[in-house]
């Protein structure tokens, strides 16, 4: 049994001490596949670098609605120039963040520049969306207008509205270790409605591990845990969570090969 964890930041300095043993860890839980996501165009040689050294960790490029400010030189002809490598898959993340205060015009330049490179190269745009709701819906659907493009909510921590919306315009949901907090009913709710074809999971390491590891570093192995909890949501066995999400990864990341899987027995073994 294999799963993907289809959000993660494996280049950020959290990992650097022991990044080959939390890889290992992964693959050793039933983590066949992670997908460490670009925050930074100007720093990309580190996630191209991490990438490049391991055979199950593939990438994304693109600019965090936190530094949209910064990089609004980045245009969609770059993003699909470097979107070119084999192991890029990815747009993202962008999208637009209200919790804090910020350069909200600055986060929609970018989030918009990043959906059309989605659309020029068919490539999954992986989208941030933090308390605006109803900003995002209707720059998607403004967008989707222009012409559709393959994308996923990640981390969904938002209303029913927007998955409902979302999903109506053919979006994925990606859930993290949120979905196991004792206080995300919710979520959970959210969670037991969308399409079985729509859903992934993901840790966003180093952030929000899942319960039991609440509040201390988190590390794609615990995927396995937020997998478990949406399979518990939606009446599946941990075998079939595994299988649903893992098939819909393969579908909306069309880029890479299923043969990109890790074998937990390989990585044992090894």
């Amino acid at each position: 049994m294999t799963i993907v964890d289809s959000h993660c930041h494996l280049d950020f300095e959290d990992f650097a001490p022991e990044r080959d043993a939390i890889v290992a860890r992964a693959h050793a839980a039933g983590v066949g596949l992670m997908v460490t996501i670009s925050t930074r165009v100007r720093r990309f040689e580190q996630v191209l670098a991490l990438v490049e050294r391991y055979p199950g960790v593939f990438g994304t490029v693109g600019t965090h609605p936190h530094n949209a400010h910064e990089e609004l030189d980045v245009t969609t002809e770059e993003l699909i120039r470097l979107a070119d490598h084999p192991k890029i898959v990815g747009l993202g993340e962008a999208g637009l963040d209200y919790h804090y205060e910020g350069d909200y015009a600055a986060q929609e330049q970018g989030f918009r520049t990043h959906i059309a490179a989605a659309r020029e190269t068919g490539l999954p745009l992986v989208i941030h969306s933090r308390a605006a709701d109803e900003r995002m819906i209707a720059v998607l659907e403004e967008e989707t207008g222009k012409g559709a493009f393959p994308a996923v909510l990640h981390c969904f921590s938002s209303g029913a509205e927007l998955a409902r919306r979302g999903v109506a315009l053919g979006l994925y949901v990606s859930f993290s270790g949120i979905l196991t907090f004792k206080r995300s009913e919710e979520l959970r709710a959210i969670a037991a409605e969308v399409p079985a074809d729509r859903l992934l999971v993901e840790t966003d390491a180093p952030y929000l591990a899942p319960e039991p590891f609440r509040g201390k570093r988190n590390e794609p192995a615990h995927t396995t845990r937020t997998a478990k909890v949406l399979g518990d949501v939606r009446g599946w066995s941990e075998a079939e969570a595994a299988r649903i999400t893992t098939d819909n990864f393969f579908r909306l990341f069309s880029k890479v090969d299923r043969e990109a899987l890790v074998s937990p027995k390989a990585e044992d073994a090894a």
